[in-house]
C-alpha cells in the first residue's frame, strides 16, 4: 500500500549539509553513517533517484523483476481470500475479498505510479523533482483512502507513517495527519452485542448511565463514560472494536506480503521492520488483561515516588481480553499553557515530573511504556496539595511496555556520565554497545541521543536550550539525501529497545519545549544524570559483591570506590542545581 522509493546506498562522500550537521568529526569518517531521529524534520522530494535509472536499459531489466515480483504477490494475496484460516462464511469470504482487493490494487497502482515517474528521462532536475512530489502526493491520498476503507491495523500503520516525518517525504507523512484524530467509530450495537457476549449480560443491566457517544476512538478501541449500576462510581470503559477479531489474521498476513513486496521492488528501503514489529505487538496489545496487568505493576512501582512525578494510573476494575473497565480520570493536554496558568501550575514542575517519571522506567525499574504521546498523557488540577504538588500527571494506554535489558541500562547510563564528563572514547564505547552499531556509526548516535548537532554533544553542551539555528542546521542535513539512506539503516538495524528509547527522549524534550519550561533543559538533563549515576553506582556495587570476598579489604576498597564515584557525580550535580536555582532566582527578580 505505500511505496516511496529513495536511492540505493552506496560508499560515497558526505555532503556539505552533512558534514555541517556532524561538525568536525565528519572528516574523521570512512564509511557511512545512520541514525535514528525524530527530531530532524521534513525530508522533502529532493531526493536524486533518477541516478540509479541510467539510459543504459538496466531499469527496464529492474523492473522486469519487480512485475515478476507483483505478480507473486498477486497470487499470494489471492491465496489469503481463498484460505481456510479467514474465511467461515460466504459473507465473510466477501469481505475478506474486498479487503484483499483494496490492499492488492492499491500497492499495484502505487508500483505503477512510481516506475513511470522513474522510468521518465527526458526532464530536467527541476522537473523531475516536480514530478516525483506529485507522485508521492497521489500514491499517499491512494494508501491513505485504502488505510480509512479497511480500518483497524491499517489505521495505525497510517498513524506510524505520519509519525516518521524524519524519514519520509513530506508529501506522505503530511497525508497521513487525519489518521491521528479521526478513526472510524464502532456502531453501538456492535459495542452492546459484544458486551452481552463477554460478560454474560446486557450493557444497559449493567451500567445505571451510559455516553453512547466516545471520549476517544482510536485504531483498536473506542473509549466511553458510564455509571455502575452496583457503586454509583464514573467510570471509562475501553472497548475493543468488535471487528478487529475477524480481520486482525488477515490484514497482518497482507501487511508483511506488502512490506516484503515493497522491499522486493526498492532494497534500498528497508521497511520490513514496521511490519515485524506490529506482528510481534499487536497480539499482545489486543488482549487488555495485559494492559490490566502492566497499569498494575506501574501503579504499584510508582507509589513511592509520588513526591518526584505526580504519576497518577487510573484504577482497573475489570479486565476481559475485548473489554477494559477503570476508573475515570479526566484531564488537559500537558502543553495546554491555558489549563497549566489558570489552575497556578508550574510548568517546571510538570517537565521535572515527566523527567522523573520517563527516566525512572529507563534507568530503574527497566520496565517501560511503549507509547508516551501526548494522546496518552493529561494533567489535572487538583484542590489541594498532594506530596507537594497541585496536579497530577496521568498516563494511559498500557497495552504494550517492552524490559530493558540490564546490561543495555547500565552501557546507557556510562555514556551519558562520559558525556557530562567530555570523555569522547568512553562515549563512543558505551554508545556504540548500547545501540549495537558500529564506530562510523557512533557520530550520529550522539546526535540522535541528545537531540543536539555532534559538535554540542563532544563539547559537553547538551543541556543548553537549541537555538533555531541549530535546528535549522539538523533539519538541513536530512534534505541532504545522503544522510536519509544511512538513517534507513539504522533504523532497520538496531534493536527495537532503543528506537523506544529514542522515542522516549523526543517526548521529553519536546514536551519541555512546549511547556516553554523556565528552568530550560538544564533540569530535565540534571534529572536524568542522577538516574545515570545511580544506575552505574548500583553496578559497580553489584560487581564488587560478585568479584570480592565480602567484608574483605579489597571488596571494602570497591565499595568505597563505587561509592566515591558516585558521591562526586551528585555532588557535581547538587553543585550545579544550585548554581541553576540563584541564576533563575536572579533573572526573575530583575524582570
Amino acid at each position: 500500500m505505500m511505496i516511496c522509493p529513495i536511492k540505493s546506498f552506496s560508499q560515497r562522500r558526505l555532503p556539505i549539509a552533512t558534514r555541517t550537521f556532524l561538525g568536525q568529526s565528519a572528516r574523521q569518517l570512512k564509511s557511512p553513517i545512520v541514525v535514528e531521529r525524530a527530531t530532524f524534520r521534513n525530508y522533502s522530494s529532493t531526493v536524486k533517484e533518477k541516478e540509479q535509472f541510467s539510459k543504459s536499459g538496466k531499469k527496464a531489466k529492474s523492473f522486469t523483476g519487480h512485475y515478476i515480483g507483483l505478480g507473486l504477490f498477486t497470487v499470494t494475496a489471492s491465496g489469503l481470500v481463498f484460505s481456510e484460516k479467514f474465511r467461515n462464511s460466504a459473507t465473510e469470504q466477501v469481505l475478506t475479498t474486498e479487503r484483499v482487493g483494496v490492499v492488492t490494487v492499491t500497492l499495484l497502482k502505487c508500483i505503477w505510479m512510481y516506475s513511470r515517474t522513474l522510468n521518465a528521462n527526458d526532464n530536467s532536475e527541476e522537473e523531475y523533482r516536480k514530478a516525483l512530489s506529485t507522485t508521492h502526493k497521489a500514491a499517499a491520498e491512494l494508501t491513505l483512502k485504502a488505510l480509512q476503507k479497511n480500518g483497524g491495523i491499517y489505521i495505525k500503520l497510517g498513524q506510524h507513517i505520519g509519525a516518521m516525518t524524519y524519514l519520509l517525504p513530506f508529501e506522505w507523512t503530511e497525508t497521513m495527519v487525519p489518521l491521528q484524530a479521526a478513526c472510524p467509530e464502532s456502531s453501538l450495537d456492535d459495542i452492546k452485542s459484544m458486551f452481552a457476549s463477554d460478560f454474560g449480560i446486557d450493557l444497559d443491566d449493567y451500567f445505571s448511565s451510559f455516553d453512547p457517544k466516545p471520549i476517544g476512538v482510536a485504531s483498536l478501541a473506542q473509549v466511553h463514560v458510564a455509571t455502575l449500576r452496583s457503586t454509583g462510581e464514573k467510570v471509562a470503559i475501553k472497548f475493543q472494536h468488535p471487528t478487529l477479531d475477524r480481520y486482525v489474521p488477515l490484514d497482518v498476513a497482507l501487511t508483511k506480503l506488502v512490506f516484503d513486496m515493497i522491499y522486493r521492488v526498492f532494497p534500498q528501503y528497508p521497511l520490513t521492520w514496521l511490519s515485524d514489529e506490529l506482528q510481534e505487538s499487536i497480539y499482545v496489545e489486543l488482549d487488555f488483561r495485559n494492559e490490566a496487568n502492566n497499569a498494575q505493576i506501574t501503579d504499584k512501582y510508582f507509589k513511592p515516588y509520588q513526591k518526584l512525578t505526580a504519576l497518577r494510573i487510573p484504577q482497573i476494575y475489570r479486565a476481559e481480553r475485548r473489554i477494559l473497565i477503570m476508573e475515570y480520570v479526566g484531564g488537559a493536554r500537558l502543553d495546554d499553557l491555558d489549563y497549566l496558568d489558570q489552575h497556578g501550575i508550574s510548568r517546571s514542575e510538570v517537565s521535572c515530573c515527566l523527567s522523573h517519571i520517563f527516566n525512572n522506567m529507563i534507568f530503574q525499574s527497566g520496565f517501560v511504556h511503549c507509547d508516551p504521546h501526548h494522546g496518552n498523557l493529561a494533567i489535572r488540577a487538583l484542590d489541594r496539595k498532594v506530596k507537594g504538588h497541585n496536579f497530577e500527571i496521568i498516563l494511559y494506554d498500557h497495552g504494550l511496555y517492552r524490559v530493558i535489558p540490564q546490561e543495555m541500562k547500565v552501557d546507557y547510563s556510562r555514556f551519558w556520565l562520559a558525556l557530562i564528563n567530555k570523555q569522547q572514547d568512553q562515549m563512543k564505547k558505551y554508545g556504540t554497545r548500547f545501540a549495537k552499531i558500529s564506530d562510523d556509526q557512533f557520530p550520529i548516535l550522539a546526535a540522535a541521543l541528545t537531540g543536539r548537532d555532534f559538535d554540542h554533544a563532544l563539547e559537553g553542551d547538551v543541556q543548553s536550550v537549541r537555538d533555531e539555528k541549530e535546528i535549522e542546521k539538523m533539519r538541513e542535513s536530512l534534505v541532504e539525501n545522503d544522510l536519509i539512506f544511512d538513517l534507513m539503516s539504522l533504523l532497520a538495524s538496531v534493536p527495537r529497545i532503543v528506537l523506544l528509547i529514542l522515542k522516549t527522549n523526543d517526548l521529553t524534550r519536546h514536551l519541555d519545549e512546549s511547556l516553554k519550561n523556565p528552568l530550560g533543559a538544564e533540569r530535565t538533563f540534571l534529572i536524568l544524570a542522577g538516574y545515570c549515576a545511580k544506575t552505574v553506582y548500583d553496578d559497580d556495587v553489584t560487581i564488587n559483591s560478585k568479584q570480592r570476598k565480602h567484608w574483605s579489604i579489597d571488596w571494602i576498597k570497591g565499595y568505597f570506590t563505587a561509592y566515591a564515584n558516585y558521591y562526586k557525580i551528585t555532588l557535581k550535580l547538587a553543585v550545579y542545581d544550585l548554581m541553576l536555582y540563584v541564576y533563575n532566582l536572579r533573572k526573575a527578580v530583575s524582570v
